[in-house]
């Protein structure tokens, strides 16, 4: 069993840019939008925000996920991405990035993907994660679906 470690990192550092366009290529494949649209590093500047790198037992990222300030009380889950290296990884980044917003003060995490990520979807089912309207700009838009968890 490879031991997977999550820890704050420095979102524009050559590692982190290396997982993001690994990410943004996988998603244009399976959905033909590579998600930029809806995402900079510079919406993590808050506080309240925090990216991360999983790493496996060799130092090596192999993961990356981000919370952001949605409101007050919900935390944005952006960016999460496992290369896949190991199966633990997913579950590593998002138990660490929950815990984070729930020590920061928020109540819920809120997320988007792509319908046709099939993946992704179940994996946030698995952990918890409920259906909920699509907001912001999801609203209207038939290719994404919106997940919600309660932290406690």
């Amino acid at each position: 069993m490879s031991m997977i470690t999550v820890e704050k990192a420095d979102p524009r550092s050559a590692e982190s840019q290396h997982l993001i366009t690994k990410l943004s290529e996988e998603l244009a494949a399976i959905t033909g939008d590579s998600g930029k649209s809806n995402f900079t590093i510079d919406s993590l500047g808050d506080e309240r925000s925090l990216w991360v790198l999983a790493r496996n037992s060799k130092g090596d990222a192999v993961g990356c996920g981000a919370i952001r300030l949605l409101t007050e009380d919900i935390a944005e889950l952006k960016r999460m991405y496992s290369d896949r290296s190991s199966p633990a990884i997913g579950s590593a980044l998002l138990t660490f990035l929950e815990s984070s917003a729930f020590y920061m003060g928020y109540s819920q995490i809120w997320l988007e993907t792509r319908s046709v990520n099939h993946k992704a979807v179940n994996f946030y089912l698995r952990k918890g994660y409920k259906f909920i309207e699509n907001y912001g700009p999801y609203v209207n838009r038939e290719d994404a679906v919106c997940f919600a968890k309660r932290l406690n």
